[in-house]
C-alpha cells in the first residue's frame, strides 16, 4: 500500500469506500453524544427553531435526538479530516500502571501461555493456532482491493484452515512455515514505516512470540490503512465540505428544533451591543438623529466572530455552528492572549528603559523568547499568572543589566527594577490600561482581517505597539480568518435567516422566503 513512503506491491493500494464509511461510523463517541445533547436538545420540546417563531411546540423523540447526534458526529469527523492536515488515528495506549493495563497484560499473557503449552504438548494441539491463522488470513484479505485477485487466491490457498486441520490430524502441519509466509505477505502489504517491524519478526525464533508480534504489527498496519484512507479522501472532502456540512446541519435542525438556540443568542448579543452603541452615538451633541438605527448584518456577524477571541471556553457553551472548530478557536485564543502579554511586556520595557537599550535588537529578541517560554501553560487553571509575570520581570532585569554591563554602562538601580517588576505583575489585574490598549489594537487588527477578501494575499498593517509580535500575529490572524471564512460559507444561510428576524422582524423573513421560492 502506498502509505507515507509510497511503495507499491501487487496493486493492493487504493482505499475502499466501505473502509471510509466503517471508519466514519466507528468514530461516534460518548463525548459527541454529550456535546449534542447539551447544545441541541435543551428545552427542545418547548422551543421552536427561532426566537420569533409562533409555531406550536414540537416534541422531539429520543430516536431523533440520537439521529441528530450521529449527524453531528459524522459532520465533526469530516470537518476535522478536511481542515486538520495532521489529523490521523493513533493506537490506543492505556496508562502504564493503571488497573486496566495490568488486567489486559495478565489476560493476554495467560492466552499466549496456554497456546505455548498446547503447541509443546505430546501430541501437539493445534486448534487455537489454526483459529489464529484464520483471523490473520481475514486481516490480510482486508488490506487488498478487489483487483488483487492473484494475491487473494494465494492467501486463501496457503491459509486454508480446512487443509491445515487435515494436516494437523496427520501431524504434517508446518506452523513455522505458515508464519514465515504470513510475515512475507505482510512485508509486501505494509507501509515502509513498518519494514523494521517485519524484519524483527523474521529474526524471532519462538513461534508463540512470532504469532504474538504478528498480531501487534497487523494492528499497526490497520491504523496505517485507515490513515492512508484519510489522506486519500481529504482532497475530495475539502472540495465537498461546504455542501456536506450545510446539508448535515440542516438535517440536525430538522430533527432538533432548538439546534440554533445558542447561535441565536450569540448573534442577538452582538445586535444589542451595536444598537446600544448607535443609541449612545445618537445622544452625542451634534450627531444626526434618525428615526430608527440601521445595522449592517455583516458588521453584526463580524463582531460576533470577534467575541470568540474573548470567549470563556471552560464555562460558556459555544454556538452550535462553531462546535466543530471549538478546539481550534480555544487554542487560537490562548495563543493570542500569550502574544498580547508579550506585547504588553515589551511596551512597558521600552517605556521604562528603552533609552538605555536602544540599538540592541538581539536583547529584545532574547527577552521575547524568555517571555514566551515562561508563559507556556499560562491558561491552565492551576497556573499563577502573577508569579509568572514576576519571574519574567526578574529575568528581564537580569538580561538588561547584563547587556548594559557589556557596554560599560551602569546597571539598573533597585528602585527601577522593582518598578519594572511591579508593572509586569500588574498586567493580570482587571482594567490594566496597558493590557486594555494592546487588547483593543489586537481586536482592531483581527477585525480588519475579517474585512479582507483574501487575508493570505494582502495582510493589513499591524497597529502600533504590536511590532514585536507581528510575525506570530499575522500567522495567527491568518488561521483565524480561515476558520471564520469557512464557517461563514457553511452557515451563512442560517445566519442570514436569524439576522433577518433579529434586525427586520418576521415580515422581512416572510418576504425573503417568498422571493426565494419564486
Amino acid at each position: 500500500m502506498p502509505f507515507n513512503g509510497e511503495k507499491q506491491h501487487v496493486g493492493e493500494d487504493q482505499p475502499r469506500d466501505s473502509d471510509s464509511s466503517r471508519f466514519s461510523e466507528s468514530m461516534t463517541s460518548l463525548s459527541d453524544y454529550e456535546c449534542s445533547r447539551q447544545s441541541f436538545t435543551s428545552d427542545s420540546s418547548s422551543k421552536s427553531s427561532s426566537p420569533a417563531s409562533t409555531s406550536p411546540p414540537r416534541v422531539v423523540t429520543f430516536d431523533k435526538v440520537m439521529a441528530a447526534a450521529r449527524n453531528l458526529s459524522n459532520m465533526t469527523l469530516v470537518h476535522e479530516i478536511a481542515v486538520n492536515e495532521s489529523f490521523q488515528l493513533k493506537q490506543d495506549a492505556l496508562p502504564e500502571n493503571s488497573l486496566a493495563s495490568q488486567v489486559k497484560h495478565i489476560v493476554h499473557q495467560a492466552f499466549w501461555d496456554v497456546l505455548e503449552s498446547e503447541l509443546n504438548a505430546e501430541p501437539p494441539e493445534y486448534e487455537h493456532a489454526i483459529k489464529l491463522f484464520e483471523e490473520i488470513r481475514e486481516t490480510l484479505l482486508s488490506f487488498l482491493t478487489p483487483g488483487g485477485n492473484r494475491l487473494r487466491n494465494q492467501i486463501c490457498e496457503v491459509l486454508d484452515t480446512d487443509l491445515i486441520r487435515q494436516q494437523a490430524e496427520h501431524r504434517a502441519v508446518d506452523i513455522q512455515g505458515l508464519a514465515n509466509y504470513v510475515i512475507s505477505t505482510m512485508g509486501k502489504l505494509c507501509a515502509p514505516v513498518r519494514d523494521d517491524d517485519v524484519r524483527e519478526l523474521k529474526a524471532t525464533s519462538n513461534i508463540v512470540e512470532v504469532l504474538r508480534q504478528i498480531f501487534h504489527v497487523l494492528d499497526l498496519m490497520k491504523i496505517d490503512m485507515v490513515n492512508f484512507t484519510i489522506r486519500s479522501l481529504r482532497p475530495h472532502l475539502q472540495r465537498q465540505l461546504v455542501d456536506y456540512e450545510r446539508t448535515k446541519f440542516q438535517e440536525i435542525l430538522e430533527e432538533t428544533p432548538s439546534a440554533l438556540d445558542q447561535t441565536t443568542e450569540w448573534l442577538k448579543e452582538s445586535v444589542n451591543e451595536e444598537l446600544l452603541s448607535l443609541s449612545e452615538t445618537a445622544l452625542t451633541p451634534g450627531a444626526e438623529n434618525s428615526s430608527k438605527p440601521s445595522l449592517s448584518p455583516t458588521l453584526v456577524l463580524n463582531n460576533s466572530y470577534l467575541k470568540l477571541l474573548h470567549w470563556d471556553y471552560q464555562k460558556k457553551e459555544l454556538p452550535e455552528t462553531l462546535i466543530t472548530d471549538g478546539a481550534r478557536l480555544q487554542e487560537l485564543t490562548e495563543k493570542l492572549n500569550q502574544l498580547k502579554i508579550i506585547a504588553c511586556l515589551s511596551l512597558i520595557t521600552n517605556n521604562m528603559v528603552g533609552a538605555l537599550t536602544e540599538g540592541l535588537p538581539e536583547l529584545a529578541n532574547r527577552l521575547k523568547r524568555i517571555s514566551a517560554v515562561l508563559l507556556e501553560g499560562m491558561n491552565k487553571e492551576t497556573t499563577n499568572l502573577k508569579e509568572i509575570l514576576n519571574s519574567i520581570g526578574a529575568q528581564t532585569c537580569v538580561e538588561i543589566n547584563k547587556a548594559l554591563a557589556e557596554r560599560g554602562l551602569s546597571i539598573l538601580n533597585a528602585e527601577v527594577q522593582a518598578n519594572l517588576i511591579g508593572q509586569f505583575s500588574s498586567i493580570e489585574k482587571e482594567g490594566n490600561p496597558i493590557w486594555s490598549l494592546i487588547d483593543k489594537r489586537t481586536q482592531l487588527y483581527m477585525k480588519s482581517l475579517l474585512c479582507l477578501p483574501s487575508p493570505q494575499k494582502c495582510m493589513p498593517p499591524v497597529p502600533g505597539g504590536l511590532a514585536v509580535i507581528q510575525q506570530e500575529l499575522e500567522a495567527l490572524g491568518s488561521q483565524y480568518a480561515n476558520i471564520v471564512n469557512l464557517n461563514r460559507q457553511v452557515y451563512g444561510p442560517f445566519y442570514a435567516n436569524i439576522l433577518r428576524k433579529l434586525l427586520f422582524g418576521e415580515e422581512a423573513v416572510g418576504k425573503a422566503d417568498a422571493s426565494s421560492s419564486n
